[in-house]
């Protein structure tokens, strides 16, 4: 188990190392940069620009710098002084935007990860159990709305709902009497309040999607010959689906996790607009718009470790739960 983890770090090294190359490649690619963007809202507000001034920002900026030179700057300020750069717009540390965006962003995350899975799993265990029966049909159908409907459509139906019946504005994170307040009950119990509709928003598709994978996974499961001979031998139902068939029908769940965790902080941006959540999406499209290319690149950067360290995740899960993989 140690060497096996030990040796899947080892090789995220090199990817890591090829991941920060592209995203920092990835940014350079539009036309311009930062300076550029800055000069055309000027220019549209009426404002004149001194072609010294503008010598001067990229001088300052380092713009002039051959692209390898910056990235290098850029990659050793990281591994050497956990220095992520300068953002241009904000003029701040980058590490300072991260990590004000990246606790709500995380929670947000996670909590809607185990929604998707405390709905999907029953649901798709049932209808695979109970297939073209009423229950179904009907998550069925709700799972095809739940593919069909837009997240932000989704999210601004709740808040017209929560508004409207409940009397409760549920933008944001926090009523705005709590937003700089100290932690207190008070406090968790309004957060709580705000917190479930971005959830359920954030949550309904990958919901939807996982409860038609495991349908299906369980049911090729059920119809095996090892399944079959086990309800021969007259084993109790419910041992006979989760002793072995559920436990492979749940890889999708597991390998799942590779993708969702940077999928959930990057996917939602549009929702976390229409939310007004205090999330990583909504910055980092600020951060691609203004080609501020520091703060852009952490944020890519950020979402290739999110994926590497969700696959190692997902890869020591899947030895664990599926008798079929071994550690080697």
């Amino acid at each position: 188990m140690g060497a096996y983890v030990v040796k899947r770090i080892l090789y995220m090294i090199p990817t890591l190392i090829g991941m920060s190359v592209i995203a920092f490649l990835i940014i350079q690619l539009p036309p311009g940069d930062y300076v550029t963007s800055m000069i055309a809202s000027m220019q549209e507000s009426g404002a004149n620009v001194d072609p010294a001034q503008v010598d001067r920002l990229r001088e300052i900026y380092g713009f002039n710098d051959p692209v390898l030179v910056q990235y290098w700057k850029w990659i050793s300020g990281i591994l050497l002084r956990g220095d992520f750069g300068f953002s241009f717009e904000w003029n701040r540390p980058v590490a300072d935007l991260i990590w004000e965006r990246m606790g709500s962003t995380l929670a947000i995350s996670l909590a809607s990860l185990l929604f998707v899975w405390a709905v999907s799993l029953p649901i798709g265990i049932y209808s695979a159990m109970r297939r073209h029966s009423a229950g179904d049909y009907a998550f069925t159908f709700l799972g095809f709305i739940g593919l069909a409907v837009p997240n932000f459509i989704l999210a601004l139906t709740l808040m017209y709902m929560s508004y409207r019946y409940f009397g409760q504005s549920v933008g944001g994170l926090y009523s705005p009497e709590y937003v700089d307040a100290p932690w207190s009950w008070a406090k968790a119990g309004d957060l709580a309040l705000h917190l479930w509709i971005p959830i359920v928003v954030i949550g309904t598709s990958g919901t939807a999607a996982l409860i038609r994978i495991l349908r299906a996974n369980l049911t090729d499961e059920l119809n095996k010959p090892y399944v079959v001979t086990a309800r021969a031998k007259g084993l109790p139902e419910r041992r006979a689906v989760l002793k072995y068939p559920v436990r492979v029908a749940l890889n999708p769940f597991v390998s799942a996790i590779g993708w969702v965790l940077p999928e959930l902080v990057s996917g939602v941006t549009i929702t976390a607009i229409v939310l007004n959540l205090p999330t990583a999406g909504p910055l980092l499209l600020r951060a691609l718009i203004s080609q501020d290319m520091y703060l852009a690149g952490s944020f890519i950067l950020l979402m290739g470790v999110l994926t590497l360290v969700g696959m190692l995740v997902s890869d020591i899960l899947l030895a664990l739960l599926d008798p079929r993989i071994r550690f080697n």
